[in-house]
């Protein structure tokens, strides 16, 4: 008992650190990129964020072998293996070496053949387009030199280094939209430029504080054949599902640009920006305690496992669900007091963005149990297989003549799917059973949602679209949902734990 709740406290400290670190964050990326989207234009911003994603769209490599250094370094910390850690940090830093050199050759060939072959890029912005495919490939090599040492922090639970590091860039990103603004160059090229600037001295900080840290992350020169196959082996089952993200993003974006042009991936990516803001509300609490998922099943205890699933499954759509009800509301209203001038499709585009991330945000405990235990073939997969087919059926639907947000509207089916598939077949490999799932979050969740809208839907449609409905909206979505949530979604011992904490601080606040 004193371990698991030693576990809790650390899931809470690292969880509130990175909660102030993204309500920065969030606030500077919100007006960052108001000013940004101003000074670009509609099309030059719309072309930044598809060329941009040109790369990214190698990206499935990267995340591949991301997600099994991640899994590795937690599974040895769990074990207390110091030489297995020194191993494989090594082993993964040549491995990304390896990639990085892939994706430069990718980009210099196939990106630049799709750039001039198939994007629509107006004749005037071409050369603007390719220095930003320039950069973007040399952004692409500088992030994924630092995924051992960023995955190193995570599995060490040191939460603050990503708290305080993620603040100076927020920061340093403020002044590039300053120098934005002033700039008498090409502004989307000086904007690239400046962006890659901002992440190759975020990569040095990062590199700095792990080999202060850990002695690990200094790099040793070794040729491990058998790790080398087997985080390779593990990497390369996981690329279905990492594929398939790549594709029902980036994916999408380049789908939506050959169809429509750069003016829609513009009102896509100020979507995706809302969408990101909030979802990093949940992913600070999953990233809090997705190294105790691996960490209780290196040590074979099952049971907290299973509970720590539940948890984080349940509360992490609580924490959505929290910021997204206002959002859905009153999205019109949000979008044009904060850009001034929206961009078409923006407001539709965003509600199904968010209605796709609530169901999403379930299936991260799911995913990060599946990658503890090693046995990712079948799971990858089957749930890989299918997340592919979002491409291909966005592009039959296009091609049909569909509108462009049909792309988002089968993306969200097609997660349901596969959400439900995840749970399958993660079963024989935890003992985690579909039962105790859907009783122990959805059926809590669909709860939660039905009593929720209530309230703030009837203060919707009997208001006035106004500044002052707004806020009552919001008002009333902040109660509504934190008292059915308390109420009815968490348990009798989550009610205590919520009491306990909450007097706790108001003591604490007293006694200051």
């Amino acid at each position: 008992m004193p371990n698991i709740s030693e576990n809790n406290k650390r899931i809470a400290k690292n969880t509130l650190l990175l909660y102030m670190r993204t309500l920065f964050i969030m606030l500077v990326a919100l007006y960052t990129s108001r000013v940004v989207l101003n000074a670009l234009g509609v099309q030059d911003y719309g072309i930044y964020n598809v060329v941009g994603g040109i790369v990214a769209m190698f990206g499935f490599i990267n995340n591949s072998m991301a997600t099994a250094t991640q899994r590795y370094l937690v599974f040895a910390l769990g074990k207390e293996d110091a030489e297995n850690l020194r191993e494989v940090f090594s082993t993964a830093l040549q491995i990304h070496l390896l990639i990085s050199v892939l994706v430069v050759l990718l980009g210099e060939t196939v990106g630049l053949w799709f750039l001039h072959e198939k994007m629509q890029i107006p004749a005037d912005r071409m050369d603007a387009a390719f220095w930003v495919l320039q950069c973007s490939i040399v952004s692409a090599v500088v992030m994924i030199l630092s995924v051992p040492y960023n995955a190193d922090i995570i599995a060490h639970e040191k939460m603050s280094a990503f708290a305080y590091i993620s603040i100076l860039e927020a920061v340093l990103k403020l002044a590039v939209v300053y120098a934005l603004v002033l700039s008498p160059y090409d502004k989307l090229v000086f904007y690239a430029f400046l962006i890659l600037a901002v992440q190759l001295f975020i990569r040095l900080c990062y590199s700095y504080y792990c080999h202060k840290h850990f002695p690990e992350s200094k790099y040793h020169h070794l040729w491990n054949k058998p790790l080398i196959k087997e985080m390779t082996s593990f990497a390369g089952w996981s690329m279905f599902g990492n594929l398939s993200a790549v594709l029902s993003s980036q994916g999408l974006n380049m789908l939506l640009n050959v169809f429509f042009g750069p003016v829609v991936n513009a009102a896509r990516a100020v979507a995706v920006q809302v969408q990101s803001s909030m979802q990093q509300f949940v992913g600070n609490f999953q990233m809090a305690l997705n190294p105790q998922i691996t960490k209780t099943y290196a040590k074979g205890e099952m049971e907290e496992m299973h509970n720590l699933i539940f948890r984080s499954a349940k509360f992490s759509f609580y924490l959505l669900f929290f910021l997204s009800l206002p959002v859905l509301l009153e999205t019109n209203f949000i979008l044009t007091v904060w850009l001034k001038t929206v961009p078409d499709n923006t407001v539709l585009f965003l509600r199904i963005i968010i209605c796709t991330s609530l169901i999403y945000s379930t299936a991260n405990p799911l995913i990060v149990a599946n990658q503890a235990t090693g046995r990712v073939r079948k799971y990858q997969a089957v749930c890989g297989t299918i997340l592919l087919m979002i491409l291909p059926i966005s592009y039959l639907c296009l091609k049909l003549g569909c509108p462009a947000y049909s792309v988002f509207i089968v993306h969200f089916v097609i997660e349901i799917i596969t959400q439900f598939a995840r749970i399958r077949m993660l079963r024989p490999l935890i003992g985690i059973r579909i039962k105790d799932y859907f009783q122990h979050i959805y059926l809590q969740v669909a709860l939660v949602v039905a009593l929720s809208v209530i309230a703030p839907l009837l203060v919707y449609q009997n208001m006035d679209d106004t500044a002052w409905r707004f806020f009552t909206v919001g008002v009333v979505c902040v109660l509504s949902v934190g008292t059915v949530t308390y109420r009815v979604g968490l348990s009798p011992h989550e009610r205590a734990f919520v009491r306990s904490k909450a007097i706790h601080f108001y003591h604490k606040a007293l006694h200051k």
